[in-house]
């Protein structure tokens, strides 16, 4: 199973690297070769998602090694599928940007098992749906940032008067901002509802709530950054360039959550 992973990551970049020369060139034809690519790369990752639940014996999700793998599984599957049903072919290519640096980022992660000690803490099924719940919310959101960032690489192409046959493949400006929102819709109720599964799990296995913890509060920021840019868009029928900047920067708190906030948790020990 081992020599499956380094294979995969290597197509992983072969694929990127393809629909980089496309997104250039405006090269169609290697766009489809990115793109069959792409499809070899989801079913090695899904075949290596398989052998190892088989082999560690749950769900594997629960490591960060696993974290980022499902993370980078998610975004090629949505990938694939979006392919199918719209023509946005930049919008693969962003989202596989995200994608290709998780998976890089997780051959630095430890694969190994789930330590003795915290083994029996961390098969719970609240464990297991908050985790979940927030990386599917992380590919929702990867969606809604790709959308954003379509729209402002188009807004300052046609602000500096850059016509091309290019701008075609964009995707014109409702599209993205209409789907930029719908996709950011969709992950926050996910990243809310994984918040208070951890936040159950917690208080059914420790008995507290772990407000002082900086994964936690950097959660609830970005909660709120996402929150405010709805609140916006919903209620205030904010659109346009301002709006779609406020989301970007929503994805940037993500990050900082994510990678950041880890290296200083005392409670997400492991996940």
């Amino acid at each position: 199973m081992n020599w499956i992973y380094p294979i995969t990551v290597i197509l992983y970049s072969f694929s990127v690297l393809g629909y980089f020369i496309d997104f250039i060139f405006n090269n169609r034809k290697v766009n489809v070769v990115a793109f069959w690519l792409l499809s070899i790369v989801w079913s090695l990752q899904t075949v290596y998602f398989v052998l190892r639940a088989l082999e560690v014996g749950r769900f594997p999700i629960v490591t960060p090694f696993e974290g980022l793998f499902f993370y980078a599984w998610s975004v090629v599957t949505i990938s694939l599928v979006i392919n199918l049903r719209f023509k946005v072919d930049f919008l693969i290519f962003v989202m596989n940007v995200v994608g290709f640096s998780m998976m890089t980022m997780s051959l630095f992660k430890p694969h190994t098992e789930v330590p003795t000690y915290l083994a029996s803490m961390l098969q719970s099924e609240l464990l297991v749906l908050h985790i979940s719940f927030i990386l599917l919310s992380y590919t929702a959101f990867t969606l809604s940032f790709s959308f954003s960032i379509l729209y402002v690489l188009q807004h300052q192409m046609l602000k500096k008067k850059k016509w091309s046959n290019r701008l075609e493949r964009f995707g014109p400006f409702p599209f993205l901002e209409r789907y930029s929102f719908l996709t950011a819709s969709i992950g926050f109720p996910l990243m809310l509802m994984g918040v208070i599964f951890g936040f159950v799990w917690s208080s059914v296995e420790y008995g507290s709530l772990p407000w002082t913890d900086v994964k936690t509060l950097t959660s609830m920021l970005t909660l709120i950054v996402y929150g405010v840019y709805l609140y916006q868009r919903v209620v205030n029928y904010r659109r346009g360039y301002q709006t779609i900047l406020l989301n970007i920067s929503a994805f940037l708190v993500l990050l900082i959550n994510y990678f950041l906030s880890g290296q200083y948790s005392n409670f997400h020990i492991w996940t």
